[in-house]
């Protein structure tokens, strides 16, 4: 798991925009389930503690997926906000939001 959450913060933490979105999606209280589509990856909210992280892609018109984990949400917020921080972006706490 440690390499596809690493694969995720390299490409999808890649800039203060990007940031910002993603972690408005995970903290929104208002978003109990649902997706958001980052640039390569999709973090699934299943409720308000837990989220899937996936892979996606798409093969003749198909989409597909190659690898996924579940996170919770204090532990996802903690990986992003602090591969955030070493980047130099301004970090979100949930007020922000």
């Amino acid at each position: 798991m440690q390499d596809i959450l690493q694969s995720f913060l390299e490409i999808e933490i890649s800039d203060q925009e990007y940031y910002d979105g993603i972690i408005r999606f995970i903290y929104s209280g208002n978003i109990r389930c649902g997706e958001y589509e980052c640039n390569e990856f999709v973090v699934k909210k299943i409720d308000f503690l837990n989220f899937i992280v996936f892979d996606e892609y798409e093969i003749n018109k198909k989409k597909k997926t190659t690898i996924s984990f579940s996170i919770s949400k204090d532990e996802l917020i903690k990986s992003i906000n602090d591969f955030a921080e070493k980047q130099g972006f301004l970090i979100r706490d949930s007020h922000w939001n």
